[in-house]
């Protein structure tokens, strides 16, 4: 079986900040975006956060199993 890949990107104020993620990582990446909403050398604000976390449950299997391998055209 395959694992998918997830991309999470935000371009704000001339920073970057680009999310990699398998769909087991789901509590880690929303515990990375909490860490970069608390930083206040970073422009991620917990707007940015919640935004971002919307789309990551938004996008997780929802029956427990991994989504199969899907090709950008």
């Amino acid at each position: 079986m395959e694992r998918s890949l997830n991309v999470l990107a935000l371009v704000k104020d001339g920073e970057r900040f680009l999310f990699l993620y398998d769909d087991r990582s789901t509590p880690q990446i929303l515990q990375t975006l909490g860490k970069f909403a608390a930083d206040p050398e970073l422009c991620f604000t917990w707007y940015d956060a919640a935004v971002l976390s919307q789309k990551v449950r938004a996008t997780r299997p929802t029956d427990g199993e991994e989504r199969p391998f899907r090709r950008a055209a």
